[in-house]
Protein backbone atom coordinates (compact mmCIF):
# COMPACT_ATOMS: atom_id res chain seq x y z
CA UNK A 1 0.00 0.00 0.00
CA UNK A 2 0.90 3.65 -1.01
CA UNK A 3 -0.74 6.76 0.48
CA UNK A 4 -3.54 7.93 -1.11
CA UNK A 5 -4.21 4.58 -2.26
CA UNK A 6 -7.87 2.48 -2.11
CA UNK A 7 -8.07 0.01 0.26
CA UNK A 8 -10.17 -2.64 1.31
CA UNK A 9 -10.84 -4.70 4.25
CA UNK A 10 -12.78 -7.76 4.47
CA UNK A 11 -13.83 -8.81 7.74
CA UNK A 12 -15.09 -6.84 11.09
CA UNK A 13 -13.32 -8.21 13.59
CA UNK A 14 -10.71 -7.34 15.60
CA UNK A 15 -7.95 -7.87 12.86
CA UNK A 16 -10.38 -6.59 10.30
CA UNK A 17 -10.82 -3.43 12.65
CA UNK A 18 -6.88 -3.37 13.48
CA UNK A 19 -6.46 -3.20 9.41
CA UNK A 20 -8.39 0.00 9.11
CA UNK A 21 -7.08 1.38 11.69
CA UNK A 22 -3.28 0.65 10.22
CA UNK A 23 -4.19 1.54 6.65
CA UNK A 24 -5.64 4.64 7.92
CA UNK A 25 -2.26 4.96 9.49
CA UNK A 26 0.03 4.50 6.56
CA UNK A 27 -2.08 7.41 4.89
CA UNK A 28 -4.42 5.34 3.08
CA UNK A 29 -6.67 7.87 0.96
CA UNK A 30 -9.74 5.90 0.45
CA UNK A 31 -10.86 2.67 2.75
CA UNK A 32 -13.70 0.54 2.28
CA UNK A 33 -14.33 -1.52 5.65
CA UNK A 34 -16.89 -5.05 4.58
CA UNK A 35 -18.98 -4.70 7.92
CA UNK A 36 -22.59 -6.61 7.87
CA UNK A 37 -22.64 -5.64 11.72
CA UNK A 38 -23.63 -2.15 12.33
CA UNK A 39 -21.62 -1.82 16.00
CA UNK A 40 -18.42 -2.84 13.83
CA UNK A 41 -19.46 -0.35 11.48
CA UNK A 42 -19.48 2.95 13.66
CA UNK A 43 -15.94 1.72 15.06
CA UNK A 44 -14.72 1.12 11.69
CA UNK A 45 -15.34 4.75 10.83
CA UNK A 46 -13.57 5.88 14.07
CA UNK A 47 -10.60 3.64 12.85
CA UNK A 48 -10.93 5.64 9.31
CA UNK A 49 -13.57 3.59 6.81
CA UNK A 50 -14.67 6.20 4.00
CA UNK A 51 -17.05 3.70 2.53
CA UNK A 52 -19.12 0.44 4.17
CA UNK A 53 -20.11 -2.65 2.33
CA UNK A 54 -22.38 -4.71 4.03
CA UNK A 55 -23.25 -6.91 1.63
CA UNK A 56 -21.76 -10.68 0.92
CA UNK A 57 -20.56 -12.35 -2.21
CA UNK A 58 -21.14 -11.35 -5.78
CA UNK A 59 -23.22 -8.25 -4.36
CA UNK A 60 -20.08 -7.52 -2.36
CA UNK A 61 -17.80 -7.94 -5.56
CA UNK A 62 -20.32 -5.39 -7.64
CA UNK A 63 -20.41 -2.74 -4.89
CA UNK A 64 -17.01 -1.92 -4.39
CA UNK A 65 -16.54 -2.15 -8.06
CA UNK A 66 -18.75 0.30 -8.42
CA UNK A 67 -17.30 2.40 -5.62
CA UNK A 68 -14.13 2.33 -7.35
CA UNK A 69 -15.64 3.05 -11.11
CA UNK A 70 -15.22 -0.62 -11.91
CA UNK A 71 -10.83 -0.76 -11.63
CA UNK A 72 -10.89 -2.74 -7.69
CA UNK A 73 -9.04 -1.38 -5.32
CA UNK A 74 -5.35 -1.14 -4.76
CA UNK A 75 -4.81 -3.35 -1.63
CA UNK A 76 -6.90 -5.70 0.41
CA UNK A 77 -6.54 -7.31 3.57
CA UNK A 78 -8.78 -10.89 3.89
CA UNK A 79 -8.98 -10.76 7.90
CA UNK A 80 -11.45 -13.74 8.01
CA UNK A 81 -9.83 -16.86 6.42
CA UNK A 82 -12.99 -18.37 4.60
CA UNK A 83 -12.97 -19.40 0.76
CA UNK A 84 -16.17 -16.96 0.18
CA UNK A 85 -14.31 -14.66 2.22
CA UNK A 86 -10.91 -15.07 -0.07
CA UNK A 87 -12.93 -15.46 -3.26
CA UNK A 88 -14.55 -11.72 -2.67
CA UNK A 89 -11.09 -10.50 -1.22
CA UNK A 90 -9.43 -11.36 -4.91
CA UNK A 91 -12.60 -10.49 -7.02
CA UNK A 92 -12.45 -7.19 -5.69
CA UNK A 93 -8.83 -6.13 -6.24
CA UNK A 94 -7.53 -4.22 -9.03
CA UNK A 95 -5.03 -5.96 -11.78
CA UNK A 96 -1.50 -6.18 -10.38
CA UNK A 97 -2.32 -5.48 -6.93
CA UNK A 98 -1.75 -7.86 -3.64
CA UNK A 99 -4.28 -9.55 -1.56
CA UNK A 100 -2.98 -9.67 2.31
CA UNK A 101 -4.36 -12.78 3.93
CA UNK A 102 -4.02 -12.31 7.87
CA UNK A 103 -7.05 -13.90 7.97
CA UNK A 104 -6.55 -17.83 9.74
CA UNK A 105 -7.42 -20.19 6.78
CA UNK A 106 -9.69 -22.58 7.07
CA UNK A 107 -10.97 -24.61 4.28
CA UNK A 108 -9.60 -21.70 1.61
CA UNK A 109 -8.85 -22.75 -2.00
CA UNK A 110 -7.39 -20.12 -4.27
CA UNK A 111 -8.62 -19.31 -7.61
CA UNK A 112 -5.11 -19.81 -9.01
CA UNK A 113 -6.11 -18.96 -12.45
CA UNK A 114 -8.18 -15.75 -11.91
CA UNK A 115 -5.41 -14.71 -9.96
CA UNK A 116 -3.31 -15.40 -12.88
CA UNK A 117 -5.36 -13.62 -15.53
CA UNK A 118 -5.68 -10.64 -13.38
CA UNK A 119 -2.38 -10.33 -11.95
CA UNK A 120 -3.02 -10.48 -8.33
CA UNK A 121 -0.77 -11.67 -5.71
CA UNK A 122 -1.60 -13.25 -2.06
CA UNK A 123 0.39 -12.51 0.51
CA UNK A 124 0.00 -13.26 4.24
CA UNK A 125 1.53 -14.93 7.40
CA UNK A 126 1.33 -14.21 11.19
CA UNK A 127 2.97 -10.65 11.97
CA UNK A 128 6.06 -9.91 13.69
CA UNK A 129 4.20 -7.42 16.18
CA UNK A 130 7.71 -7.14 18.34
CA UNK A 131 8.84 -5.46 15.49
CA UNK A 132 5.66 -3.21 14.94
CA UNK A 133 5.83 -2.26 18.83
CA UNK A 134 8.08 0.40 19.14
CA UNK A 135 6.62 2.89 16.70
CA UNK A 136 3.28 1.74 17.71
CA UNK A 137 3.07 2.20 21.37
CA UNK A 138 4.06 6.01 20.76
CA UNK A 139 1.10 6.45 18.37
CA UNK A 140 -0.93 5.08 21.53
CA UNK A 141 0.66 6.76 24.21
CA UNK A 142 0.02 10.06 22.34
CA UNK A 143 -3.34 9.20 21.40
CA UNK A 144 -2.99 8.93 17.88
CA UNK A 145 -4.28 5.81 17.53
CA UNK A 146 -6.96 3.63 20.12
CA UNK A 147 -7.29 0.22 19.40
CA UNK A 148 -8.07 -0.85 22.47
CA UNK A 149 -11.92 0.33 21.24
CA UNK A 150 -12.07 -3.25 19.72
CA UNK A 151 -11.83 -4.70 23.60
CA UNK A 152 -14.98 -4.06 24.12
CA UNK A 153 -16.59 -6.75 26.95
CA UNK A 154 -14.55 -7.07 29.85
CA UNK A 155 -14.87 -9.72 32.64
CA UNK A 156 -12.75 -11.85 35.02
CA UNK A 157 -11.57 -15.65 34.96
CA UNK A 158 -15.44 -16.57 36.52
CA UNK A 159 -16.52 -15.35 33.21
CA UNK A 160 -14.67 -16.50 30.41
CA UNK A 161 -17.13 -18.54 29.06
CA UNK A 162 -19.24 -15.58 28.94
CA UNK A 163 -16.48 -13.52 27.00
CA UNK A 164 -16.06 -16.56 24.62
CA UNK A 165 -19.71 -16.57 23.73
CA UNK A 166 -20.54 -13.31 23.64
CA UNK A 167 -17.66 -13.32 20.76
CA UNK A 168 -19.53 -16.31 18.89
CA UNK A 169 -22.56 -14.40 18.92
CA UNK A 170 -21.28 -11.10 17.48
CA UNK A 171 -21.85 -9.19 20.83
CA UNK A 172 -18.60 -8.57 21.19
CA UNK A 173 -15.80 -7.81 19.04
CA UNK A 174 -12.72 -9.25 21.32
CA UNK A 175 -12.70 -9.84 25.32
CA UNK A 176 -10.33 -8.43 27.87
CA UNK A 177 -10.24 -10.51 30.70
CA UNK A 178 -8.78 -9.21 33.85
CA UNK A 179 -7.03 -11.42 36.31
CA UNK A 180 -5.65 -10.21 39.91
CA UNK A 181 -6.04 -6.44 40.75
CA UNK A 182 -4.59 -3.48 38.99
Amino acid sequence: MTPGSTVAVVGDGAVGLSAVLAAKRLGAGRIIAMSRHADRQVVAREFGATDIVAARGEEAIEQVKALTDGVGVDATMECVGTDQSMATAIGIARAGSIVGYVGVPHGVELPISQMFFHNVGVRGGGAPARVYIPELLGDVLEGRINPGRVLDYETDLEGIADAYAAMDERRAIKSLVRVGTI
